[in-house]
């Protein structure tokens, strides 16, 4: 049996189902899937895949030595000699190292589009710079975290009020129409596509959030991850509210654009090290029918692994 093989046919033995293995051991079902197919793409490098294969191995009742000693020497294997010549790589091996070098090369030019957007940003965009306003209204500075709420199950309960409008403009809060989770760089769907609408419904108890991953920069799968929101039809934006966990750490974008796409969506305001509930005002209107909330790093969780719940988005525009 191949090392994939056998870890599932450990589990069959375990009567355990992928999903079950997924939430005893906190590994994603797509990284159990594929290394039970003996596809290791989406590990992110040999560290990775000897942790996941130990750790799943645990999980269903087999020795995982073995097992990584029969990876490491199959790593060997397709090395090259001193003589520059290496063992002919089986067919399943080529194609997932196909597969692996058409991920980078998409994730390579999504971070070039990226460094782009951001350039190009940086003439028209602010960092959500604060207007100042007369003594009778305290200004909120862009960004501003409130205090973190008591108990971490819930989010951050703001204690001051939202930014107010300047003086002698009328704002109103904009509905939108749906939310989508939004990853350009995975062919699959975004994270926990069914939970989207959660961020956008009002009730404050329930929330959007993303996979959870290894690190606070998505494990070096993606260079980030989504919250996609449309309007419904153009609109023009002048401030948001974003309502994230309670935990400390996240960095995220907030783009607006006519299309749902990165390259239609440009940067419009930025945070960093946010968590609780962030307040962002704009210097320019921005106009555009979709909006993108794009998290660029996650925070820790108590499980020490790394994700990002976005509890309420509240959006404002002129009256």
């Amino acid at each position: 049996m191949s090392i994939g093989e056998a870890l599932a046919e450990a589990r069959r033995r375990a009567d355990l189902t992928v999903t079950e293995v997924s939430r005893q051991t906190r590994v994603r079902e797509t990284i159990i899937s594929g290394i039970e197919g003996d596809d290791y793409s989406a590990c992110g490098g040999d560290l990775y895949v000897r942790g996941y294969i130990r750790t799943i191995a645990q999980a269903v009742g087999t020795d995982p030595e073995p097992l990584i000693r029969e990876y490491d020497t199959d790593q060997r294997a397709a090395q090259p000699d001193a003589d520059g010549w290496a063992e002919p790589v089986t067919p399943p091996r080529k194609r997932r190292r196909l597969r692996l070098s058409w991920i980078v090369a998409l994730v390579l030019v999504w971070l070039g589009i990226g460094a782009y957007n951001l350039l190009a940003g940086q003439f028209n965009t602010t960092n959500a710079t604060p207007t100042a306003h007369p003594a009778t209204h305290p200004p909120v500075a862009a960004g501003t975290v409130a205090p973190q709420a008591p108990s971490p199950a819930a989010p951050a309960t703001p204690t001051s009020p939202a930014s107010p409008a300047t003086p002698g403009s009328a704002v109103r809060t904009l509905t939108p129409a749906s939310a989508a989770a939004f990853n350009p760089a995975s062919a699959a769907q975004g994270d926990h596509a069914d939970l989207a609408h959660l961020a956008i419904d009002a009730d404050p108890a329930t929330a959007w959030h993303t996979d959870w991953y290894a690190t606070a920069h998505f494990g070096n799968l993606y260079p980030g991850t989504g919250l996609l929101v449309d309007m419904g039809r153009p609109a023009t934006i002048t401030a948001a509210q974003i309502r994230l966990g309670h935990a400390q750490g996240a960095g995220f974008q907030l783009r607006v654009g006519t299309a749902p796409a990165m390259a239609h969506l440009p940067p419009v305001a930025r945070e960093a090290h946010a968590g609780g509930v962030v307040r962002l005002r704009l210097a320019a209107p921005a106009h555009g029918r979709y909006v993108l909330i794009w998290f660029t790093s996650l925070p820790p969780d108590q499980s020490g692994t790394f994700q990002v719940s976005v509890y309420s988005l509240r959006l404002e525009g002129p009256a």
